[in-house]
């Protein structure tokens, strides 16, 4: 520390002593005037209370000076007085400061040096096990009573200390009447009785605890009734107790049940109740099935085992007795939660969706919008928006065991799952209708609808319809799926869910089938019930697909129901019901073994729980995306504004143009799509279907470049591709047969051989006619021993034009061959990708259907083999395409073609990858592109540099544009949540009243 800092600190810690000497005068002189308060009550023998004031001062560290007062009362008794003596050490202390100032910097030194350093971090030892082992093992004794005769319970006691309590706190031993006194109002803790030099367990019922219901703890009961047969049991935290339980007779007692209620005991039955579990299990027992997701066995066998760990006093079984007990009162609590109590109509009275926990976040008409929001502006229309994501889980299955009849339902479409009878009912009408079939990529949750394996099961699993933007359970949006997911189910949840919409007019719906499910909704509306039809007329109703889901959909798709394109999404990605999902997926081994009734109240149990926990935590959320979103819209809207000017210098009137189609489009989805390419993809069979057109038109104005009465020049060298193509494929088939293949395996490739053989030799034939120069290369590379029908037929090479340029530049070849091979080459790369393309998303397709769908060792080898099959066609799109390219990187020279590489990259490893995958390393939020996504291989490198720039700049916009419309949603996200906060504090007031 420099000098000059240490004297600023000296000076400081000086001032601190002259407030310190200050103080200690004070009480110096407080001190004598006690004294003579003392001295004055003697002479007088007033004997009173004297109080006095006495601050201590402490120094904690640089700086920091600590100040306590304390108000003490002492009586005043004769004492000496404390002579009056001024304390001077004070003094001498400062002056030595000031005369010697290198010692007092020493002395500072010193004290920052004790002050400011940090305890050392102690490990325990070896010994200190052994002393925590020595002290439980102590606790298995008398302990400190070891040698007690006496019960420290009252002191007229005389009994023997052998009692002990393991719930209260302390390890006193008493008699066994101050231990039956202790425990009057704790009957349920647990007793050990010391015989026989050890511990044994008790009961309060065998020490003669009686527990009188209907009155005070202490009171007592003119006419007690005991329990049926007087074996009374209860389910608390600490285990399983027999107790002696007598109720209340009299002529003004309630009802036993009443009676266990009001003493915060559940009881099994309400007759002749025998069974009992208190208040606190129940409430401990529900916290934990919402965290751990125990079931009510294991809860069960952890009471059992804590009341008798040995097995051999097993409590009785009272398994089903707690299921019941647990059941209703999560119901009951459901009740209580949404203000049944308050009503005087009653629990009959209870409207479905009434009891489901809203989310306060979402536009809820009559709560939480401001007024006149219906005639809002199309400007910010967007703004409230009803978010609906729909989905399927086939984890929830059930198996068919019970029914509705043995085991029903408590809640009757209150919360989240549907009104069972109706909904059955329903679906026994129209269960018939046959599935409409997916034009998209193959939807298996379309297509497979009708196949689902439903063998043993009751149901499937479960649908749901969930609030997008916050992940809440909708209420009246659940329901259980028959077989697969089906429209007719999937619409039902929708349209039920909506009754508690209807007054919304911006309806924002994604599912991950949304292509299709769209396209009839409205015509299959007309099929339910009257009351759950919406006036879809009046809204504004967009479809998308999850953002997860998106890319496994065909292109056309991936650019229209896209969220980080339509207006009006901001970073909404849809995915909610899959992170609900993963919450939800541990019940399910526990009910697909419940009966119907019991698996839809403890889902609607789970899912309340779900939906209040982000009550809890949605201030904080949408906060923490607010402080994400403000800067991300900062850096999107830059990055954009700077691209726009850039191309507003040179491409003015097309930059506006393109603002004025996206504009067109926002408002009207189904006008033309600014994000589609316009240019079209060559293809080898048009690029064939292009040169036979235009030898058509050769031959009608009398030109014939033909040598050949069948085969043209074009068909020559398409041909040839073709023929080198086969070559390639048999190559790799004679690679993967492997050294112990069948006969019939090497018989079918000799065949092949043989085929290609001979369509080789022809094609050489006539090749001669229109390139006569191969002819002397063949000879000179052929001998008597090796001949051309000796040679294998993969490996013949068939001297198309750039392989004739590489081997013999001066070698005469027709410059019109060489530009039809250039452009059949072209194509064949724009195939390839094409190829490339499609296997890719139809593995990802298969990758997430396998990991939602696929379940058992057999059904996984399958699928396992599937996919490696559309993996080797990817390498194999890749291997073709790489052979074009260096075919045109070959041809180029010749024809004197330089910008066709910006149309036809070089494929790398790392370039073949799916449309949501990034580079290694990368990810979500700042991965990239491969390029094989965004070429179109079209013709004109400027048609597809303008196309390129158009969707770019379109989707920069877009994603400038979906950040500021996060940063607007949230905000109107948290005055909606404050708004319905406060409505619903005035609906409990208004229930209370």
């Amino acid at each position: 520390m420099g000098r000059n800092r240490r004297k600023k600190e000296l000076d400081k810690l000086q001032k601190q002593w002259y407030d310190l000497n200050r103080e200690y005068q004070a009480m110096q002189q407080a001190g004598r005037q006690h004294a003579a308060d003392a001295r004055l009550a003697a002479e007088t023998g007033d004997n009173r209370f004297l109080q006095h004031k006495h601050q201590s001062h402490t120094i904690r560290g640089p700086s920091r000076l600590s100040t306590s007062t304390d108000y003490i009362t002492s009586i005043s008794v004769p004492s000496q007085v404390t002579p009056n003596v001024t304390d001077t050490g004070s003094n001498d202390f400062l002056s030595y400061f000031n005369d010697n100032e290198d010692a007092a910097y020493t002395i500072y030194d010193e004290h920052m040096a004790e002050t400011m350093t940090e305890p050392k971090k102690r490990k325990r030892t070896a010994a200190e096990r052994e002393t925590y082992l020595l002290e439980l093992l102590r606790l298995e004794g008398r302990g400190d009573c070891m040698f007690a005769e006496a019960c420290p319970g009252t002191s007229e006691c005389e009994g023997f200390p052998e009692y002990r309590c393991q719930d209260c706190f302390g390890v006193a031993l008493y008699c066994k009447a101050c231990t039956v006194a202790r425990h009057k109002e704790n009957p349920l803790h647990r007793i050990q009785h010391w015989v026989d030099g050890h511990f044994k367990c008790t009961s309060l019922k065998d020490l003669g605890l009686r527990i009188q219901l209907g009155h005070p703890v202490l009171g007592q009961c003119c006419n007690p009734s005991p329990a049926f047969h007087d074996d009374f049991i209860v389910l608390d935290v600490n285990g399983v107790h027999q107790v002696a339980v007598d109720f209340c007779a009299c002529e003004i007692a309630q009802s036993p049940t009443t009676q266990l209620l009001r003493a915060r005991w559940f009881p099994a039955t309400t007759i002749d109740p025998k069974t009992a579990a208190t208040f606190r299990l129940l409430h401990h027992f529900h916290i934990l099935t919402f965290e751990s997701k125990a079931s009510a066995f294991e809860v069960w066998q952890t009471l059992s085992r804590l009341t008798d760990n040995t097995g051999i006093r097993t409590p009785k079984d009272r398994y089903e007795a707690l299921l019941r007990m647990v059941r209703e009162w999560r119901n009951i609590k459901l009740l209580k939660r949404f203000g049944r109590g308050h009503d005087p109509a009653g629990i009959d009275a209870t409207l479905q969706g009434s009891c489901a926990v809203l989310c306060p976040a979402c536009p809820q008409p009559g709560k939480n919008l401001p007024q006149g929001w219906e005639d809002a502006p199309q400007e910010v229309r967007w703004l409230y928006g009803l978010f609906l994501a729909i989905d399927a889980n086939f984890r929830l299955a059930r198996k068919n065991v019970s029914s509705d009849v043995a085991d029903p339902g408590l809640s009757k479409g209150w919360a989240y799952f549907v009104e069972e009878h109706k909904y059955k009912m329903f679906l026994q009408g129209v269960s018939k209708q046959p599935q409409e079939k997916s034009t998209c990529v193959s939807h298996n949750a379309v297509n497979l609808a009708e196949t689902k394996n439903s063998r043993g099961l009751a149901a499937t699993g479960a649908g749901t319809v969930d609030c997008a933007r916050h992940n809440f359970k909708r209420p009246c949006a659940v329901g259980d799926l028959q077989k697969g997911e089906k429209y007719i189910n999937m619409d039902y949840l929708f349209f039920s869910t909506m009754q508690h919409a209807k007054n919304l007019v911006t309806l924002n719906i994604l599912y991950d089938i949304a292509c299709q499910w769209n396209k009839h909704l409205w015509d299959r509306m007309s099929q339910y019930p009257t009351q759950m039809h919406i006036k879809h007329g009046s809204k504004f109703v967009t479809f998308l697909v999850p953002k997860f889901h998106l890319p496994a959909h065909i292109f056309a798709c991936q650019i229209a129901y896209s969220h980080n394109l339509v207006k009006g999404m901001g970073r909404t990605d849809g995915e909610a019901p899959e992170r609900g999902w993963a919450n939800i997926n541990p019940v399910a081994t526990s009910t697909r073994e419940m009966g119907p009734g019991s698996r839809r109240d403890t889902l609607d149990d789970h899912f309340g729980d779900f939906n209040w926990k982000k009550v809890t935590n949605i201030g904080i959320s949408l906060l923490r995306k607010l402080k994400a979103a403000i800067p991300e819209h900062n850096q999107h809207q830059c990055d954009f504004n700077e691209f726009n000017e850039t191309l507003v210098t040179k491409r003015t009137e097309e930059v506006a143009m393109w603002k004025q189609g996206v504009e067109k489009w926002e408002a009207d989805m189904s006008a033309t799509n600014p994000f589609s390419p316009t240019t079209a993809t060559i293809m080898q069979a048009s690029v064939r279907l292009t040169l036979s057109q235009e030898e058509a038109q050769e031959l009608e104005r009398g030109i014939n470049n033909s040598l050949h009465h069948e085969i043209s020049p074009a068909v020559l060298i398409s041909s040839g591709i073709g023929i080198e193509e086969e070559q390639h494929r048999l190559l790799r088939d004679l690679s993967a047969l492997g050294d112990h293949a069948t006969d019939l395996q090497r018989s079918k490739l000799q065949d092949r051989m043989n085929v290609l053989q001979h369509k080789i030799e022809q094609w050489c034939q006539v090749q001669v006619l229109y390139m006569p120069s191969v002819a002397p290369i063949r000879t000179s590379r052929s001998s008597s021993s090796n001949t051309l029908k000796e040679e294998k037929a993969y490996k013949i090479c068939l001297w198309l034009p750039l392989q004739l340029k590489d081997h013999a530049p001066y070698a005469i070849c027709d410059e019109r061959l060489c530009r039809f091979e250039w452009d059949l080459r072209r194509a064949q790369a724009s195939d390839s990708l094409n190829d490339l393309r499609r296997h890719l998303l139809l593995c990802t397709h298969l990758y997430k259907f396998k990991d939602i769908n696929i379940r058992g060792q057999r059904a996984n080898t399958r699928a396992a083999a599937v996919i490696r099959k559309v993996e080797h066609n990817v390498t194999e799109a890749g291997k073709s395409y790489r052979r074009a390219w260096t075919a045109l990187s070959r041809l180029c020279g010749t024809l004197g073609e330089d910008d066709w590489q910006s149309i036809f990259p070089v494929l790398e490893p790392a370039n073949v990858r799916g449309m949501s995958e990034g580079e290694a390393g990368q990810s979500e939020g700042n991965r990239t592109l491969s390029w094989i996504w965004k070429t179109q291989g079209v013709s004109a490198a400027g048609e597809v540099l303008a196309d390129a720039l158009r969707i770019e700049w379109c989707k920069a916009r877009a994603r400038a544009n979906r950040w500021m419309e996060e940063v607007q949603l949230l905000l109107e996200e948290m005055r909606r949540v404050r708004a319905f906060l406060s409505w619903h504090a005035a609906w409990w007031d208004e229930q209370a009243g």
